[in-house]
């Protein structure tokens, strides 16, 4: 049986060597969905917690390596009930555009890595409301954001792969108490407060590789 599956195995390896082509990126159309999870502002980082972080962009690569793309992302956190003086619930609808900037390059047949740099400008739509009340409380603060990625990709064939996302954001706008509704400072210090948000966010992409008109 170990024999039937070591066989097995050699042959689907040499029918992808006999059939991978060499991938050169030319227009590609990207998803990246990841998890969130929420730094820097000290209350942002207590209160806030991530549940999803999803981008949609084009990219064109440049021969040299160079690629710059355009899209779109969206990010959702919810107020942690616990860590909030009384029961609260709600959260923030972040939306942005962007241009990315980035390196991509392939190291073989199947493995590539890319680096970008997001820079983007949204709206974060804040809304929460008490468990005991019907009253909801909508806010919205319009910021721009710097966002940096590392990519590990993985290519399945010629226009498929898929990959691994790191990469550490920065929000233009500094979380406030009273943006869910919250009066005072609640014993967190000035310093504290006024820090922008930031946001770490680690998950899985996929690339599809259009034809370029010379067959690649």
């Amino acid at each position: 049986m170990k024999k039937l599956i070591v066989l097995i195995s050699l042959l689907f390896g040499a029918s992808y060597g006999a059939n991978a082509q060499s991938i050169t990126p030319k227009w590609t159309y990207n998803v990246e969905l990841t998890l969130p999870v929420a730094m820097g502002n000290v209350p942002y980082d207590d209160i806030m917690q991530g549940l999803i972080n999803g981008s949609m962009y084009g990219q064109y690569s440049f021969p040299f390596h160079f690629n710059i793309g355009l899209g779109a992302k969206y990010t959702y956190l919810t107020i942690n009930e616990f860590s909030v003086p009384e029961p609260r619930f709600g959260g923030v609808h972040s939306a942005y555009g962007f241009l990315k900037l980035g390196y991509d390059k392939f190291h073989n047949d199947r493995f590539a890595t890319d680096y970008g740099l997001k820079l983007g400008y949204g709206n974060n739509y804040f809304y929460s409301y008490l468990e005991s009340s019907t009253d909801r409380l909508n806010v919205e603060v319009p910021s721009s954001i710097v966002e940096g990625t590392v990519a590990f990709i993985l290519s399945a064939d010629e226009r498929n792969s898929y990959r691994w996302v790191i990469g550490y954001g920065f929000q233009g706008y500094n979380f406030q108490l009273s943006h869910i509704g919250i009066t005072g400072n609640e014993g967190y210090t000035e310093s504290e407060i006024n820090r922008p948000t930031n946001y770490l966010i680690v998950g899985f992409g996929y690339t599809y590789y259009f034809k370029s008109g010379n067959g690649n």
